[in-house]
C-alpha cells in the first residue's frame, strides 16, 4: 500500500448520473451494458434480460441483432458484418457449463458490456452502443480459462460509443480497504469514550445529562456503516432492533443504543437503565479492543458505498428505527459522512477511471445541505414534523444519491480476466 494512499483523507469525489438499483448492483438480472452511465473511462450499467432463448425479433425493438456464440473453440463468433451505433448481441452459450462473456476494447481490455451467468444452451442480448474502434469478446466458462475472439474493428462512426469500464482487481481494493479500516479504529476509540459518558451519566441518576450524551454516542456508531459486516454479532449488540423479538421492546434480547434510547425517553428509572446502558458501554469497548485483529472484506467495500445510504432511505427516512429521541435525521446525517468518508478512500482507485463529472460530490453537498437545515443548534426536527413537502424533498434527494452511488458499487465489482 503506498503512502499517498495509506495517508489520504476522506475527499470529495465526482461521478456521473447511474441508472442501476439495488438489484442491478448486485446482479440479479445477469445482463450489463455501458451505454448509459460513466464514470472514470465508463460504468457498467443495467442492461435488459429477456430470461429466455430465443432471439428477440429486430421488428419488435428497431435495432440491429448479431448471433454471437460463446463457447471455447469459437468465442465471439458470427460477428462478421460490424456497424456502429445502438445494436444488440444476443448470446448463444453453446458449451455444458455456465459462462460469465464481456464485450471489450480489444487494446486495453475495457469492459462495455457483460453478461453474467449464461447458462448452457440458453441465450440473452447484450445491449450497447459502439462507437469506431477494436473490440472482443471474452468468453470465461465456469472452471476454464477465459478465451478470447477475433478482433472487430467499426468504423465509420458519427458519434461516440458507450463508455467503458477497465475491470477492478481484488488487488485494486485492498488498499482503500486498508485505509477504511484504519480510520474505523479512530473511530471505535471515539466512540467508546462517548459511551462512556453516556454511561457515567447513567450511574450517577442524571438521565438530562444522559439524553444529551446519548446522540453524540449514537451517531459516531452510525458513521461507520461500511464496517457493519465485520462488526458481526457486535452490530446487533451495540445497534439492535427489535425487528425479530417476539417481546418487542421487552424482550431480553433488545439491546444496545436502541434500548437505552427507549428508556431514556419513556420515562425509565436510572437503576432500571443501569444494566442496559453497562451491557451497551461493554459491547462497544469489546469491539474497539478486537479491531485490530479483525480485517474487512475488499470485495464488499464498493458496495457497501451504495448500502448505507440505502438502508438510510429504508430504516431512518421511514421512522423504523426511532425508539423515542426522534434523531432519525440527525442519524441520516451521520450515514451521509460515512458514505462521504469511505468514498474519499475509495478515490485514488476511481480517480483514475475518472472524468471529473460532479454527479456524486453534487449531490453528496445539496443532501449535507437539506439535512442540516433541520438542526437547530444541538436540536434535531423530528422525522413525523417535518412537512410533506420537506419531507418528499428529503425522500427524493436521499434516494437519488443512493442511485447515483449504484454505479460505484458496479465499478468496483470483481471481474474476472483469466
Amino acid at each position: 500500500m503506498s503512502d499517498a494512499v495509506r495517508d489520504a483523507e476522506p475527499g470529495p469525489i465526482s461521478v456521473p448520473r447511474p441508472s442501476l438499483g439495488r438489484a442491478a448492483v448486485r446482479r440479479r438480472s445477469g445482463v450489463r451494458s455501458v451505454a448509459v452511465a460513466v464514470l472514470a473511462a465508463g460504468v457498467l450499467v443495467t442492461g435488459c434480460s429477456s430470461g429466455g432463448a430465443g432471439r428477440a425479433p429486430v421488428a419488435r425493438d428497431g435495432l440491429r441483432h448479431t448471433a454471437i456464440d460463446v463457447a471455447l473453440s469459437a468465442c465471439g463468433m458470427g460477428w462478421s458484418r460490424p456497424v456502429p451505433g445502438r445494436q444488440v448481441f444476443d448470446l448463444r452459450n453453446t458449451t455444458d457449463v455456465a459462462a460469465e462473456v464481456y464485450l471489450t476494447d480489444a487494446r486495453t481490455g475495457a469492459v462495455y458490456g457483460e453478461v453474467e451467468g449464461l447458462g448452457p444452451g440458453t441465450e440473452r442480448p447484450l445491449r450497447v452502443t459502439l462507437g469506431n474502434g477494436s473490440y472482443a469478446f471474452k468468453c470465461l466458462p465456469d472452471d476454464a480459462d477465459a478465451v478470447t475472439g477475433p478482433t472487430v474493428r467499426v468504423t465509420g462512426a458519427r458519434a461516440e460509443g458507450g463508455p467503458a469500464a477497465l475491470p477492478v482487481t481484488q488487488q485494486d481494493l485492498i488498499p482503500p480497504t486498508l485505509a477504511y479500516q484504519k480510520w474505523v479504529g479512530t473511530r471505535t476509540v471515539e466512540l467508546a469514550r462517548k459511551t462512556d459518558v453516556l454511561k457515567a451519566a447513567v450511574d450517577r441518576g442524571d438521565l438530562g445529562a444522559a439524553r444529551a450524551a446519548w446522540l453524540p454516542a449514537h451517531l459516531v456508531y452510525e458513521e461507520m456503516g461500511a464496517a457493519y459486516g465485520t462488526f458481526g454479532d457486535a452490530d446487533g449488540e451495540i445497534n439492535g432492533t427489535t425487528a425479530g423479538l417476539a417481546g418487542g421492546v421487552r424482550d431480553a434480547g433488545f439491546t444496545g443504543f436502541h434500548r437505552v434510547e427507549y428508556g431514556l425517553w419513556h420515562g425509565e428509572s436510572a437503576g432500571g437503565l443501569r444494566r442496559p446502558a453497562d451491557r451497551l458501554d461493554a459491547a462497544v469497548r469489546a469491539l474497539r479492543d478486537r479491531w485490530s485483529g479483525e480485517r474487512m472484506d475488499p470485495l464488499d467495500t464498493g458496495l457497501r458505498a451504495h448500502e448505507i445510504l440505502e438502508n438510510t432511505v429504508q430504516f431512518e427516512l421511514t421512522g423504523r428505527t426511532d425508539y423515542g429521541s426522534g434523531s432519525n435525521l440527525a442519524t441520516a446525517r451521520a450515514n451521509l459522512e460515512g458514505t462521504r468518508v469511505l468514498l474519499g478512500y475509495l478515490r485514488p482507485l476511481l480517480k483514475g477511471r475518472a472524468t471529473g463529472l460532479p454527479g456524486i460530490d453534487t449531490w453528496l453537498g445539496r443532501s449535507a445541505r437539506l439535512l442540516d437545515s433541520f438542526r437547530r443548534g444541538g436540536t434535531w426536527t423530528p422525522l413525523d414534523k417535518l412537512s410533506r413537502a420537506r419531507r418528499e424533498k428529503t425522500d427524493a434527494d436521499l434516494g437519488e444519491l443512493v442511485e447515483r452511488l449504484a454505479d460505484v458499487a458496479a465499478l468496483t465489482d470483481i471481474r474476472r480476466t483469466s
